[in-house]
């Protein structure tokens, strides 16, 4: 069944910033996320040429050369359309428990922003396979750090993926 995870694009996209601008000309660059990974885009995680995420302040050129000229907005847009299309099987593989797409969306950006390992090891994840669905707007709520340190974007992020996740019913 298709999913339609357009909350999940917008949702990524409102946290995930990008520079405005005639989206055929923009030039993106890589840089630097709060977790230390060389991103791109709306938080595409450059990957080098042995299929590794590239980390660290001293990787600059490495993430300079995946992307010499950065890219367009329309470029990010389909980096960020195959994103999600990967977390959303990734996701779609580890629940299983019936979601409604809203709910589906929220876990989407959720699993987006701190990876699938850790989304298949959370609590968040095993209350959920319980059918404890009233559990997960907390357990979002627990992952608002980065490094040991509580980020004031990460907090916003997990609030309106709860709030989305709490906009709808089971």
């Amino acid at each position: 069944m298709a999913r339609d995870v357009s909350q999940a694009i917008e949702l990524i996209k409102s946290f995930e910033g990008i520079p405005d601008g005639d989206p055929s000309t923009v030039n993106i660059n890589p840089y630097l996320c709060p977790a230390g990974y060389w991103t791109i885009g709306w938080g595409h995680v450059v990957i080098d040429a042995q299929g590794k995420q590239v980390k660290g302040a001293a990787n600059k050129p490495l993430a300079y050369a995946v992307y010499p000229n950065g890219i367009t907005k329309n470029e990010a847009e389909i980096l960020l359309t195959d994103d999600v299309r990967k977390f959303s099987a990734g996701v779609d593989s580890l629940i299983n428990v019936e979601l409604n797409d809203t709910r589906f969306c929220a876990l989407v950006s959720f699993a987006f922003n701190v990876g699938l390992g850790a989304f298949k090891n959370s609590t968040l994840l095993k209350l959920l396979n319980l059918n404890e669905q009233e559990q997960v707007p907390a357990q979002l709520l627990r992952w608002t750090k980065s490094n040991g340190k509580e980020l004031a974007g990460l907090k916003k992020r997990r609030e309106a993926e709860s709030a989305l996740w709490k906009s709808v019913t089971a």
